[in-house]
Protein backbone atom coordinates (compact mmCIF):
# COMPACT_ATOMS: atom_id res chain seq x y z
CA UNK A 1 0.00 0.00 0.00
CA UNK A 2 1.32 3.34 -1.29
CA UNK A 3 0.92 6.33 1.62
CA UNK A 4 1.42 9.90 0.09
CA UNK A 5 1.67 12.85 2.24
CA UNK A 6 0.42 15.76 0.26
CA UNK A 7 3.56 18.33 -0.08
CA UNK A 8 0.89 21.64 -0.66
CA UNK A 9 -1.18 20.81 2.54
CA UNK A 10 0.03 22.19 6.12
CA UNK A 11 0.90 25.46 7.64
CA UNK A 12 0.23 28.58 5.46
CA UNK A 13 2.90 31.42 5.72
CA UNK A 14 1.36 33.93 8.02
CA UNK A 15 1.17 30.79 10.54
CA UNK A 16 4.98 29.65 9.69
CA UNK A 17 5.91 33.05 10.48
CA UNK A 18 4.56 33.56 13.61
CA UNK A 19 5.82 30.30 14.98
CA UNK A 20 9.26 30.93 13.80
CA UNK A 21 9.14 34.48 15.96
CA UNK A 22 8.37 32.18 18.40
CA UNK A 23 10.58 30.41 18.29
CA UNK A 24 13.51 32.40 17.99
CA UNK A 25 12.15 35.02 20.76
CA UNK A 26 11.90 31.26 23.52
CA UNK A 27 15.69 30.68 22.31
CA UNK A 28 16.51 33.88 24.35
CA UNK A 29 14.36 34.06 26.66
CA UNK A 30 12.32 31.06 29.22
CA UNK A 31 9.26 32.25 28.88
CA UNK A 32 6.59 34.25 25.99
CA UNK A 33 3.07 35.32 26.42
CA UNK A 34 0.69 34.50 23.58
CA UNK A 35 -2.32 35.97 23.22
CA UNK A 36 -4.86 33.36 22.39
CA UNK A 37 -3.50 30.01 21.44
CA UNK A 38 -0.93 30.72 18.44
CA UNK A 39 -2.90 28.12 16.44
CA UNK A 40 -6.13 26.51 16.04
CA UNK A 41 -3.51 22.70 16.63
CA UNK A 42 -3.46 21.33 20.14
CA UNK A 43 -0.45 19.09 19.79
CA UNK A 44 1.87 22.05 17.84
CA UNK A 45 0.28 24.14 20.81
CA UNK A 46 1.59 21.52 23.17
CA UNK A 47 4.79 21.42 21.85
CA UNK A 48 5.68 25.40 22.07
CA UNK A 49 4.35 24.85 25.84
CA UNK A 50 7.22 22.99 26.40
CA UNK A 51 9.42 25.52 24.64
CA UNK A 52 7.90 28.24 27.28
CA UNK A 53 4.79 29.92 25.47
CA UNK A 54 1.97 30.16 27.63
CA UNK A 55 -1.42 30.96 26.05
CA UNK A 56 -3.50 33.79 27.76
CA UNK A 57 -6.83 35.42 26.96
CA UNK A 58 -7.80 39.03 27.17
CA UNK A 59 -9.34 38.97 30.95
CA UNK A 60 -5.72 38.40 31.55
CA UNK A 61 -3.82 40.79 29.64
CA UNK A 62 -5.09 43.34 31.72
CA UNK A 63 -3.55 41.58 34.71
CA UNK A 64 -0.06 41.24 33.10
CA UNK A 65 2.70 43.84 33.06
CA UNK A 66 6.23 44.63 31.74
CA UNK A 67 5.78 41.51 29.63
CA UNK A 68 6.01 40.22 26.28
CA UNK A 69 2.99 39.44 24.26
CA UNK A 70 2.97 37.59 21.25
CA UNK A 71 0.50 38.77 18.28
CA UNK A 72 -0.78 35.95 16.45
CA UNK A 73 -1.33 35.48 12.96
CA UNK A 74 -5.08 36.38 13.25
CA UNK A 75 -4.60 40.02 14.51
CA UNK A 76 -5.74 41.77 17.28
CA UNK A 77 -8.13 45.38 16.86
CA UNK A 78 -6.52 48.51 18.59
CA UNK A 79 -7.98 48.18 21.93
CA UNK A 80 -5.44 45.22 22.40
CA UNK A 81 -2.79 47.61 21.70
CA UNK A 82 -4.18 50.29 23.98
CA UNK A 83 -4.33 47.83 26.58
CA UNK A 84 -0.56 46.75 26.05
CA UNK A 85 1.00 50.27 26.22
CA UNK A 86 -0.84 51.05 29.48
CA UNK A 87 0.23 47.94 30.83
CA UNK A 88 4.03 48.54 29.82
CA UNK A 89 3.69 45.19 27.49
CA UNK A 90 6.40 44.78 24.60
CA UNK A 91 4.45 43.35 21.66
CA UNK A 92 6.12 40.81 19.09
CA UNK A 93 3.70 41.43 16.47
CA UNK A 94 3.07 38.46 14.14
CA UNK A 95 0.04 39.28 12.55
CA UNK A 96 -0.22 38.26 9.08
CA UNK A 97 0.87 40.65 6.11
CA UNK A 98 -2.61 39.59 4.17
CA UNK A 99 -4.53 39.69 7.44
CA UNK A 100 -2.50 43.39 8.40
CA UNK A 101 -3.41 44.48 4.67
CA UNK A 102 -7.08 43.92 5.47
CA UNK A 103 -7.64 45.66 8.48
CA UNK A 104 -6.28 48.83 7.27
CA UNK A 105 -8.48 48.37 3.93
CA UNK A 106 -12.11 48.17 6.33
CA UNK A 107 -10.31 50.67 8.63
CA UNK A 108 -10.04 53.41 5.81
CA UNK A 109 -13.09 51.94 3.78
CA UNK A 110 -14.98 52.31 7.17
CA UNK A 111 -13.94 56.34 7.07
CA UNK A 112 -15.84 56.70 3.29
CA UNK A 113 -18.55 54.44 3.86
CA UNK A 114 -19.83 56.16 7.19
CA UNK A 115 -20.04 59.16 5.32
CA UNK A 116 -22.71 57.97 2.96
CA UNK A 117 -24.80 56.11 5.94
CA UNK A 118 -23.43 52.81 4.83
CA UNK A 119 -22.39 49.82 6.68
CA UNK A 120 -19.32 47.48 6.72
CA UNK A 121 -20.56 43.97 6.28
CA UNK A 122 -17.88 41.55 6.74
CA UNK A 123 -18.44 37.27 5.95
CA UNK A 124 -16.81 35.43 8.73
CA UNK A 125 -17.19 33.57 11.69
CA UNK A 126 -18.55 35.42 14.78
CA UNK A 127 -16.43 35.80 17.47
CA UNK A 128 -13.43 34.35 15.43
CA UNK A 129 -9.97 36.28 16.04
CA UNK A 130 -9.14 37.41 12.84
CA UNK A 131 -12.85 38.50 12.80
CA UNK A 132 -12.57 40.47 15.89
CA UNK A 133 -9.76 42.21 15.31
CA UNK A 134 -11.95 43.66 11.86
CA UNK A 135 -14.71 44.85 13.34
CA UNK A 136 -12.24 46.69 15.87
CA UNK A 137 -11.08 48.75 12.80
CA UNK A 138 -14.22 49.75 12.56
CA UNK A 139 -15.15 51.09 16.31
CA UNK A 140 -17.63 47.63 16.48
CA UNK A 141 -19.65 49.41 14.16
CA UNK A 142 -19.60 46.21 11.43
CA UNK A 143 -21.87 43.66 10.76
CA UNK A 144 -20.67 39.96 10.90
CA UNK A 145 -22.59 37.57 8.84
CA UNK A 146 -21.41 34.08 9.15
CA UNK A 147 -24.66 32.56 7.23
CA UNK A 148 -26.90 34.13 4.92
CA UNK A 149 -29.68 34.37 7.55
CA UNK A 150 -27.42 37.33 9.58
CA UNK A 151 -28.17 39.39 6.41
CA UNK A 152 -31.32 40.38 8.06
CA UNK A 153 -28.98 42.85 10.22
CA UNK A 154 -28.12 44.67 7.04
CA UNK A 155 -30.42 47.55 5.70
CA UNK A 156 -30.32 47.04 1.96
CA UNK A 157 -31.71 50.39 1.62
CA UNK A 158 -28.31 52.17 2.28
CA UNK A 159 -24.82 51.31 0.92
CA UNK A 160 -22.84 48.33 1.46
CA UNK A 161 -19.15 47.62 1.88
CA UNK A 162 -18.17 43.40 1.80
CA UNK A 163 -15.19 42.05 2.85
CA UNK A 164 -14.27 38.04 4.35
CA UNK A 165 -12.58 36.72 6.62
CA UNK A 166 -9.27 35.60 4.78
CA UNK A 167 -9.47 32.11 5.25
CA UNK A 168 -13.14 31.21 4.33
CA UNK A 169 -14.68 29.68 1.36
CA UNK A 170 -14.68 31.74 -2.44
CA UNK A 171 -17.84 29.93 -3.66
CA UNK A 172 -19.91 30.99 -0.19
CA UNK A 173 -18.43 34.18 -0.11
CA UNK A 174 -19.87 34.41 -3.66
CA UNK A 175 -23.09 33.21 -2.78
CA UNK A 176 -23.17 35.61 0.20
CA UNK A 177 -22.19 38.87 -2.16
CA UNK A 178 -25.11 37.77 -4.57
CA UNK A 179 -28.08 37.85 -1.94
CA UNK A 180 -26.84 41.26 -0.95
CA UNK A 181 -26.78 42.55 -4.37
CA UNK A 182 -30.33 40.90 -5.22
CA UNK A 183 -31.33 42.25 -1.74
CA UNK A 184 -30.45 45.78 -2.61
CA UNK A 185 -31.35 46.06 -5.81
CA UNK A 186 -35.29 44.44 -4.77
CA UNK A 187 -35.06 47.33 -2.11
CA UNK A 188 -33.90 50.62 -4.49
CA UNK A 189 -36.26 52.65 -5.99
CA UNK A 190 -34.67 53.24 -8.95
CA UNK A 191 -32.41 50.07 -9.23
CA UNK A 192 -29.23 52.14 -8.29
CA UNK A 193 -27.53 50.87 -5.94
CA UNK A 194 -23.88 51.65 -3.46
CA UNK A 195 -22.12 48.18 -3.23
CA UNK A 196 -18.76 47.30 -3.15
CA UNK A 197 -17.78 43.68 -2.92
CA UNK A 198 -13.80 42.98 -2.10
CA UNK A 199 -13.09 39.18 -2.22
CA UNK A 200 -10.59 39.24 0.86
CA UNK A 201 -10.23 35.60 1.03
CA UNK A 202 -6.30 34.66 1.51
CA UNK A 203 -5.22 33.20 -1.90
CA UNK A 204 -2.77 30.66 -0.34
CA UNK A 205 -5.45 29.69 0.90
CA UNK A 206 -8.13 29.61 -1.24
CA UNK A 207 -5.99 27.69 -3.84
CA UNK A 208 -5.87 24.95 -0.85
CA UNK A 209 -9.66 23.73 -1.88
CA UNK A 210 -9.10 22.53 -5.68
CA UNK A 211 -5.37 21.50 -4.95
CA UNK A 212 -7.27 18.79 -1.85
CA UNK A 213 -9.61 18.12 -4.29
CA UNK A 214 -7.59 17.07 -6.95
CA UNK A 215 -5.17 15.25 -4.01
CA UNK A 216 -8.73 13.35 -2.30
CA UNK A 217 -9.45 11.88 -6.19
CA UNK A 218 -6.45 9.93 -6.27
CA UNK A 219 -6.13 7.89 -3.39
CA UNK A 220 -9.14 5.17 -1.60
CA UNK A 221 -8.61 6.38 1.30
CA UNK A 222 -7.97 10.30 2.90
CA UNK A 223 -6.67 11.31 6.39
CA UNK A 224 -7.13 14.57 7.22
CA UNK A 225 -5.19 15.89 9.51
CA UNK A 226 -6.41 19.09 11.59
CA UNK A 227 -7.32 20.22 15.29
CA UNK A 228 -11.23 20.61 15.86
CA UNK A 229 -11.22 24.16 16.29
CA UNK A 230 -9.99 25.13 13.00
CA UNK A 231 -12.29 26.90 11.16
CA UNK A 232 -10.03 26.21 7.66
CA UNK A 233 -9.86 22.53 8.60
CA UNK A 234 -13.35 21.83 8.73
CA UNK A 235 -13.69 23.80 5.57
CA UNK A 236 -10.74 21.88 3.66
CA UNK A 237 -11.93 18.69 5.45
CA UNK A 238 -15.41 18.67 3.68
CA UNK A 239 -13.85 19.50 0.52
CA UNK A 240 -12.16 16.09 0.63
CA UNK A 241 -15.21 14.46 1.76
CA UNK A 242 -17.00 15.64 -0.82
CA UNK A 243 -14.90 14.09 -3.63
CA UNK A 244 -13.84 10.99 -1.26
CA UNK A 245 -16.17 9.38 0.86
CA UNK A 246 -14.10 7.85 2.46
CA UNK A 247 -11.83 10.78 3.54
CA UNK A 248 -11.66 10.67 7.70
CA UNK A 249 -10.39 13.31 10.29
CA UNK A 250 -7.73 12.50 12.68
CA UNK A 251 -5.96 15.41 15.14
CA UNK A 252 -2.98 13.32 15.44
CA UNK A 253 -1.55 9.61 14.92
CA UNK A 254 -3.78 8.43 18.14
CA UNK A 255 -7.42 8.57 16.26
CA UNK A 256 -6.65 6.57 13.25
CA UNK A 257 -8.60 3.27 12.72
CA UNK A 258 -6.89 -0.20 10.96
CA UNK A 259 -9.81 -0.88 9.53
CA UNK A 260 -10.08 2.11 7.85
CA UNK A 261 -7.43 0.39 5.41
CA UNK A 262 -8.78 -3.30 4.63
CA UNK A 263 -8.32 -3.63 1.12
CA UNK A 264 -6.81 -0.04 0.30
CA UNK A 265 -4.19 0.34 -2.31
CA UNK A 266 -3.11 4.08 -1.98
CA UNK A 267 -3.98 6.30 1.20
CA UNK A 268 -3.30 9.94 1.34
CA UNK A 269 -2.51 11.76 4.08
CA UNK A 270 -3.41 16.05 4.24
CA UNK A 271 -4.10 18.72 6.59
CA UNK A 272 -5.37 21.83 7.36
CA UNK A 273 -3.59 25.69 6.92
CA UNK A 274 -2.90 25.41 10.72
CA UNK A 275 -1.52 21.82 10.63
CA UNK A 276 2.30 21.43 10.97
CA UNK A 277 3.76 18.99 8.36
CA UNK A 278 5.67 16.92 11.03
CA UNK A 279 2.72 16.17 12.19
CA UNK A 280 0.95 14.54 9.01
CA UNK A 281 4.47 12.82 8.45
CA UNK A 282 4.14 11.01 11.78
CA UNK A 283 -0.07 10.38 11.03
CA UNK A 284 1.81 8.66 8.10
CA UNK A 285 4.38 6.61 9.48
CA UNK A 286 1.82 5.19 12.20
CA UNK A 287 -0.42 4.31 9.15
CA UNK A 288 2.25 2.37 7.70
CA UNK A 289 2.82 0.74 10.67
CA UNK A 290 -0.51 -0.16 10.99
CA UNK A 291 -0.79 -1.88 7.85
CA UNK A 292 2.33 -3.65 7.80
Amino acid sequence: MIVETDDKSGFCYGVVRAIRKAENELNSHEKLYSLGEIVHNSIEVKRLKKLGLQSINHDSLHEIKNKKLLIRAHGEPPSTYDTAKQNEISIIDCTCPVVLKLQEQIKNNYKKIREMNGQIVIFGKKNHAEVNGLIGQTGGNAIVAETAKDLELVDFSRPVSLFAQTTKSVDDFNTINEIIKQKMIEASKDGNIVFESHNTVCGQVSSRKPNLEKFSKNHDIVVFVSGKQSSNGKILYNACKNVNEKTYMVEDENDLNSAWFANAKSVGVCGATSTPKWLMEQVAEKILKLVF
